[in-house]
Parts: structure tokens; sequence; C-alpha cells
């Protein structure tokens, strides 16, 4: 793609999500996620393949039914209270309107369109999909979290959380793992976005870099499948043994960053006496370390075919990308450097 139109699309990205973000009429809103799914498209296409054109397809209609309930969704909010106020929305609107934002987002059981198409599209456009196109619509979530039926957040997370693990444990496509433990997380996310919206930013937050860094350190050892990934110790060790940290750091392990906002979203939930949905979330995400942990004896615990040394690319000296590393570390070392009255 031509580098000019390249940085269109990423710069169309960052205003329609400034757009969303700074807005407080829902039409401007709108209006930002349509110029993200727009500028989107082309970068899913850029290469001429025809699971690409499919996958941007389906990214296409899902987003634009999305956007249609939630544009249906503030015209009721107008025609009830006389206002297009983000600040202000009705008690009618906010269930079609989270549902919208949740079909946006990938969540179960509007998840099926997300493994499809990340599944369809490359590397670097699947980190895109992953973290920033999930900015706007997180953002208008946490504005109106105060109205948001309990019921519906509960149950969705729940089902979010359960499918997350359970569509994983057959996959042998990196990508299509990442779109589980994707929609795994933000059931996570969700859970606790009534009771404690910072703790669902701070959770959303470490959602981002964690991704990132699976998915730069992907991109890095050209790697899409299991069997790719296997015999990547050859190829970089060092590399191999941050994407197995950070599996088990995306799994909720300690002493790893991922641990950190999976117990104080235990503790909340254990304070709001949700002890019940509390044990189901735990239960489920079981389903989930599974196939991170089959994931991780693949990288470290089993030997790739005998590769002469001569062969081995990590001995030629690479140049390290900085942001890549300090994201790398974000990943994995946040958790001792959390302040304490976090955990208070």
């Amino acid at each position: 793609m031509n580098p000019l139109a390249t940085i269109m699309l990423l710069t169309s990205l960052a205003a329609g999500t400034t757009i969303t973000m700074s807005s407080y009429h829902w039409l401007l809103a709108w209006i930002g996620l349509e110029i993200n799914t727009l500028a989107l498209l082309p970068l899913m296409t850029k290469t001429p393949h025809p699971r690409a054109v499919e996958a941007a397809t389906k990214y296409f209609l899902t987003q634009a039914a999305a956007s249609a309930l939630m544009l249906f969704s503030c015209l009721i909010n107008a025609s009830q209270t006389g206002e297009w106020d983000i600040s202000t929305p009705s008690t009618m609107m906010t269930n079609p309107l989270s549902i919208a934002l949740m079909m946006k987002l990938g969540l179960a059981p509007l998840h099926f369109w997300l493994p499809e198409v990340l599944q369809g599209i490359s590397l670097p456009t699947g980190l895109i999909l992953s973290t920033w196109q999930k900015i706007p619509p997180m953002i208008l979530l946490f504005q109106i979290s105060c109205n948001i039926n309990l019921n519906l957040m509960v149950i969705l997370s729940l089902t979010s959380i359960l499918i997350g693990g359970w569509g994983g444990i057959g996959q042998t496509q990196l990508r299509k793992i990442m779109a589980f433990s994707s929609i795994g997380h933000m059931g996570w996310i969700i859970l606790i976005l009534k009771f404690n919206p910072q703790l669902s930013i701070f959770t959303f937050t470490l959602y981002i870099i964690m991704t990132t860094a699976m998915f730069l350190s992907l991109i890095t050892l050209s790697s899409t499948k299991m069997s790719q990934v296997s015999t990547s110790w050859v190829k970089n060790p060092a590399l191999t043994t941050t994407v197995m940290l950070i599996l088990l750091s995306l799994a909720g392990l300690p002493p790893l960053t991922g641990f950190l906002p999976k117990l104080l979203i235990i503790l909340e939930l254990v304070k709001q006496n949700m002890i019940i949905f509390t044990t189901l979330a735990m239960l489920a995400s079981l389903l989930s370390l599974f196939f991170y942990l089959r994931l991780t004896y693949i990288i470290i615990l089993t030997l790739p075919p005998n590769t002469h040394n001569s062969l081995a690319t990590w001995r030629i000296p690479t140049k390290p990308y900085l942001a890549s590393s300090i994201i790398n570390i974000m990943a994995l070392i946040l958790l001792p450097l959390a302040p304490t009255i976090s955990f208070m």
C-alpha cells in the first residue's frame, strides 16, 4: 500500500477515536465510530486475498448493524428527553445502546464475527482491531456505566469469559486464539464496569498493553500458527521466552502483570457480595488458562526438529526495537511496581 494512503488511514483512525472520546453529542460519537470503521476497511484489504475480502465484508456488515442499532437508540433518547447530550441517557435507550456497543467490541454472544475477521487479516491490522478499535466503544460504555442494566452486564460478561475460554481450546491458529483471548478479557472488563469504572479502565489499559506486546512479538517472529511458533526457539530464543511469559501474563498468573486486574476485580466483586458470580467467572477463566498453558508448553517444553546451527538466525545481530521492548517489559513486570494502595 502507498505510504501516503497508510498515513491518511492511520490519521483517520486517530481522528475518529478522538472525535468519539471528546464528543458530548451522540451524533458526533456515532460519526467518530463510523470514521474508525471506514478507515480500517482498506487496511484489511491491502493484501488482495479472498480471506481478507471476506473478513472486511463481515466486519463492515457487523459494524454497520451495530451502528444502526446505536443510532436507533440515540433517536429514542432524543425523542424521550429532547436532548442529544451523552451525559443524560434515558432508561429506555441504555439496553439497545449497550448491546450495540458490545457487538462492536465482540462480546459474546455477539462475538461470532471477531475470530473469523481476525483470522482473515494480517497481524499488524489484527493488532489495530484488537486494541485501537476497542477504545471508542469502551469510552462510550464508560460514560453510560451508571445507567447500564446490571443483569445484562453480568450475563454477557460471564458468557464472554466462558466462550473466550471454550472457543480457544480447539484452535491452532494464533490469531483465532488471540480473538478468543480478547473476548475473555472483555468479559472481565465489563463484569466490573457497573461497580467500579476506574478499575474497568485500569483493566482495559493493561489488556491493551499485554495484547500489543503479544502481537508485536508474533509480528517479529512471523508466526501465525502453533506449528510456526513451536520452532521459533532457533530463530530468537530471547523473544520466544518473552512470548511464553506474555502468554502466562494474559492467563493471569502471578507475579506477572495480568494477575493484577483479575485480583482487583475479584476483591471488588467479593466486596459487593457477588460470591457466586465471582466463583463462576474464576471457573470459566480456567478454560482460557488451559489453552494458554498448552501454547506455553508447545513453545518451551517441546523440542523443535533438528536445525543446523548455521540456520539459527538469532546468531545474526539485529537491531532491537525500543518501543517493543518497553511494551514487553510493561506486559510482564507491572505487578511488583503497582502501588500498595491499589489492593485496599
